[in-house]
């Protein structure tokens, strides 16, 4: 097997940093043991006399017996929190979104994933199709909690139908496993129209009311569907979307809680109020685009009270953004009265994977471009989502390989502005407020 404990960074003053060990050098052993990734990683540095094996970029080997205090971390960053090799997806789901894409993205756009263990550490979602039985065992050693899967479908013709997978049909089984060693679970259901909605969304949930005391949160999204799927494939309409929210509506009362959620496209497509906070509970499911909306609005309420009521000197800025935040953003725009603010809300049409897809972590960098080229600018904002995720940072690249400084290229006067909290008004106010 070959593992890769590749150092990314040290932490200033951390006990790795005393030793001296640099990025790039390579962790070969801890206590004669090569852990597969960061968590046996994290149990193995527990100790108090631990002894370290590491390869420097020179090649020269050096040895290291550490004495610490139990529990304390030794300040090493990895370039990645697997050691070996990340268990790909064996699936070819009816609805992926990677095999949807075109060529020339980012080679990491291609790659399905489908590890429990990045599923713990990263929050990305896993089918369970692959598991083997010394996964179940390390699950239940390490007590992994919680886990994001992919339910979709509890009826397991349709999900061997949906994932295209026959492994796929054994889901109740493994959520009963799951029961039994207490792991708790987020599910994802992607509701396809004439598949997994309707009746059959409805069995699904009467599945998962025996799971209630595992369940943290239920999300149902809607299928994404760019311009580059082959097959025909029927989108949520409005019909679809007023009984989605009342089936989910009805299982929540129905086991008196409020566990599963409806991401926020539903209620627009459906052209509804998004709900009140306690509808989201603590926002658990906020990455799938679950209650996005409503925290946006209620830091804009927050902040439009703070907002200065005239700019030092007149200034433009340019909120670029996708389809369903644009129509929020212009109901802001309405309430901002600051003389000297041209407030200007940029639409960026979704030229590289088509008009269905209205969400801002899909825009590309050439669609801004070819949005702002006619246009004068001064500050131009971009929500993070739009670009190169690494960790808890972000890189200034879209998912087209184009970078901000190709943005800043096309106009010398543009300043940038990245919103790091994209649920969030309070960067805008400040930014506003500084001018």
């Amino acid at each position: 097997m070959n593992i890769n404990m590749i150092v990314e960074d040290i932490v200033k003053n951390s006990i790795a940093d005393e030793l001296n060990i640099k990025k790039g050098d390579k962790i070969i052993s801890i206590n004669n043991k090569t852990p597969k990734d960061i968590i046996e990683y994290s149990f193995m540095i527990n100790e108090e006399d631990v002894n370290l094996l590491v390869q420097h970029q020179n090649d020269e080997i050096e040895e290291y017996e550490i004495e610490k205090d139990y529990n304390e971390d030794l300040g090493i960053i990895f370039s990645s929190a697997v050691f070996d090799n990340v268990k790909k997806c064996q699936n070819h789901c009816i609805f992926c979104f990677v095999d949807q894409q075109p060529k020339g993205l980012r080679k990491s756009l291609y790659v399905k994933d489908d590890d429990w263990r990045l599923s713990y550490i990263q929050g990305t979602y896993i089918t369970l199709t692959n598991f083997e039985e010394q996964d179940w065992e390390r699950i239940e050693k390490y007590h992994i909690s919680p886990l994001f899967v992919s339910i979709h479908t509890t009826n397991p013709l349709l999900r061997e139908k949906m994932t295209r997978n026959p492994k796929s049909k054994d889901i109740i089984e493994q959520l009963k496993r799951f029961k039994k060693i207490k792991t708790k679970l987020h599910c994802q259901i992607v509701l396809c129209p004439n598949y997994n909605d309707g009746e059959e969304l409805k069995r699904t949930l009467k599945d998962l009311e025996q799971f209630k005391s595992i369940l943290k949160s239920i999300a149902i999204v809607p299928v994404g569907i760019s311009k580059y799927r082959k097959e025909k494939f029927k989108k949520v309409n409005k019909k679809i979307a007023i009984e989605t929210i009342k089936i989910i509506e009805d299982f929540n009362k129905k086991i008196k809680k409020q566990i599963a959620m409806v991401s926020d496209e539903f209620f627009v497509i459906a052209g509804l109020e998004i709900p009140e906070k306690k509808y989201y509970g603590n926002f658990l499911q906020i990455e799938d685009g679950v209650g996005a909306i409503r925290l946006l609005k209620d830091s804009f309420k927050k902040n439009h009270k703070k907002l200065k009521k005239k700019l030092k000197k007149p200034a433009k800025i340019t909120i670029a953004t996708a389809k369903t935040a644009s129509k929020l953003f212009k109901e802001f725009k309405k309430e901002i009265k600051i003389q000297g603010l041209d407030l200007e809300i940029l639409e960026i049409k979704n030229n590289f994977f088509g008009d269905d897809i209205n969400v801002a972590g899909l825009v590309v960098g050439q669609d801004i471009i070819n949005a702002i080229k006619d246009k004068k600018i001064e500050h131009l904002v971009i929500p993070s989502v739009m670009l190169k995720k690494t960790g808890e940072n972000y890189e200034e690249i879209f998912l087209d390989e184009v970078t901000t400084d190709d943005i800043k290229s096309t106009n010398k006067d543009i300043k940038i502005h990245i919103l790091k909290d994209c649920y969030s008004f309070d960067e805008i106010r400040k930014l506003i407020n500084s001018l």
